[in-house]
């Protein structure tokens, strides 16, 4: 007769049920670990992303005081001959003065006065000249006007000024909150889209700083590296991959390319310094020494790139050009580079693209210097915006933290484009084989 089995030896686990047990959990707690780290990733991002919009929106914003201003004739034209050089020329700052006393009336102390005047930004003169220019005709006349306020008055518009504080920690004293709240109880305080912001180039003063100088030397120092590095880079990864002999010397030339991608960038602005500045004396803060360092430091980056896009195309395109009667310069230029084109194309705008948030190389050429002026040329002094984000960032006051925030958006913005620009080259022309 047949024995019963034993239940409990039916029931006992095998080993290797076990092991499968612990594997599958292991796999489900690493990928635990990596939603994790995903979501803290993103955390981050979020936060960095955050804390700089919320830092810099405001920067898009200016705040203006709308003040009675009178076009003295004794302040622009005493002989009453219209002659444009004595308007040209004349004493402007002193009429906004006139203009502020006369709007508050009740300041007379020179102290007070002292702070008067710095109620408006110290370029409203420079206004009032370009409507005298353009208008003769104003001399004489009274007009309401909206008038840019100082960067101090501009902080207490959008709320960066405690007025609970005692008046010797804050910037703005009770007589300018005084006439602050005078011109805004007569609804004489107006916020509008800093569009000098976008339009001007750097200056002393907040409320008059804008990026366009940087921006326009951005855009020059990158035109110069691009027409360097880009058809320099291509030939050399088209020589190495399908010209050169694969030998000791090839193989070093390929680990020194490695290598030179890893270098940090400010050995190529010191190799600048030395070179370009120093031995061939190129103009010191031009978009020309700047754009061949950073053709220096983006040509390996270009050249593994191409390399790697080469490398893609398939050998039986070449074998069927071969077979054909065409020669290798002609299996290169006619086939293999115009499929391998859209890869070349997507790393080269991804160095770009890290060739435009570069600093270190630049601060070693002089482009650290205070620019006011937008550069015409590739020869002119100029700054890049990463740069002037470095200089703001070094500002005390509190309104050229926000810029600094609204300069990295900007910064920003142009990455995340050249970056989009690089995907869609990709899925428009990538060829899957």
């Amino acid at each position: 007769m047949n024995s019963k089995p034993d239940t409990a030896e039916i029931r006992r686990p095998s080993p290797g049920g076990e092991r499968l047990k612990k594997r599958y959990a292991a796999e489900r707690r690493f990928r635990l670990y990596g939603l994790c780290s995903i979501l803290a990733a993103g955390l981050m991002l979020v936060f960095l992303v955050g804390s700089i919009v919320g830092t810099g929106w405001s920067a898009f914003l200016q705040t203006y005081v709308k003040l009675s201003i009178t076009f003295d004739a004794e302040y622009l034209d005493p002989a009453g001959t219209g002659d444009p050089a004595q308007l040209q020329n004349a004493d402007y700052g002193g009429l906004m003065k006139k203009n502020l006393r006369d709007n508050f009336p009740e300041v007379t102390g020179r102290s007070d006065k002292r702070k008067l005047y710095n109620f408006v930004s110290p370029n409203a003169g420079y206004v009032l000249r370009d409507m005298v220019i353009a208008d003769p005709a104003l001399v004489g006349k009274t007009l309401d006007l909206w008038v840019k306020a100082s960067d101090d008055i501009d902080m207490l518009t959008k709320g960066y000024v405690d007025r609970t504080e005692a008046e010797d920690n804050r910037r703005v004293s009770n007589a300018e909150l005084a006439w602050y709240d005078k011109l805004d109880n007569a609804d004489r305080v107006e916020t509008r889209f800093n569009t000098d912001f976008f339009v001007n180039a750097d200056s002393r003063e907040p409320e008059e700083a804008g990026i366009l100088g940087a921006v326009t030397g951005s855009l020059l120092t990158l035109l110069i590296t691009l027409l360097l590095s880009f058809p320099v880079g291509v030939m050399a990864a088209i020589y190495l991959e399908e010209f050169a002999p694969k030998n000791r010397w090839t193989d070093l030339i390929e680990v020194n390319i490695n290598n030179l991608a890893a270098v940090p960038s400010i050995v190529f602005g010191l190799l600048g310094l030395a070179m370009f500045l120093n031995f061939f004396g190129f103009p010191r803060s031009a978009p020309l020494v700047g754009g061949m360092v950073l053709a220096l430091m983006t040509l390996p980056t270009i050249i593994i790139a191409a390399r790697s896009a080469l490398k893609a195309v398939p050998p039986s395109i070449r074998e069927a050009a071969l077979g054909l009667g065409a020669s290798p310069l002609q299996v290169v230029t006619h086939h293999v580079l115009p499929l391998a084109m859209p890869g070349i194309l997507t790393g080269t705008i991804i160095g770009m693209a890290q060739a435009l948030g570069e600093t270190a190389p630049l601060l070693m050429i002089g482009m650290i210097a205070f620019i006011v002026d937008i550069p015409g040329g590739f020869t002119d002094p100029a700054t890049v915006l990463p740069v002037q984000i470095y200089l703001w960032a070094d500002s005390p006051e509190r309104a050229f933290v926000e810029r600094t925030s609204a300069a990295i958006m900007v910064l920003l913005a142009f990455l995340i484009f050249m970056n989009f620009v690089a995907v869609l080259l990709r899925r428009k022309f990538e060829r899957r084989w």
